[in-house]
């Protein structure tokens, strides 16, 4: 077979699961190669408590929507934390607004220079 020839329904093979979800042909990486991955992607390991509940809910609600309840979690985090810095940014810009009734801050006075 030749290195440009594609096996039809590949791609659609690997989205549900057919190809790829065989447990006999996955490895766990090394230590290493784990925290080379999680530093290109960013990722830092933390260790948090949560209620037993609220884990049962993520994973239900990961696999409603067909992912793992773990990056669930992590989108759903960073989601709020994206909204929350938003608003913190909206409240001082209005706030500021209020400081200065036009809606623009006072302009500074120029210092005129010593002759």
């Amino acid at each position: 077979m030749s290195e440009n020839t594609k096996i039809p329904g590949t791609d659609e093979a690997w989205e549900s699961g057919q190809l790829g979800n065989d447990p006999q042909h996955a490895r766990a990486v090394g230590k290493e190669t784990a925290d080379h991955i999680d530093e290109a992607l960013g990722l830092q390991m933390i260790s948090i408590r949560l209620d037993k509940s609220l884990i049962d809910s993520f994973k239900l609600l990961g696999e409603f929507h067909g992912v793992g309840y773990q990056p669930l979690m992590r989108d759903a985090l960073r989601r709020f934390a994206e909204t929350e810095m938003k608003a913190i940014v909206n409240g001082m810009v209005e706030s500021q607004r209020k400081t200065h009734p036009n809606g623009m801050p006072a302009r500074p006075v120029k210092q005129k220079k010593a002759a």
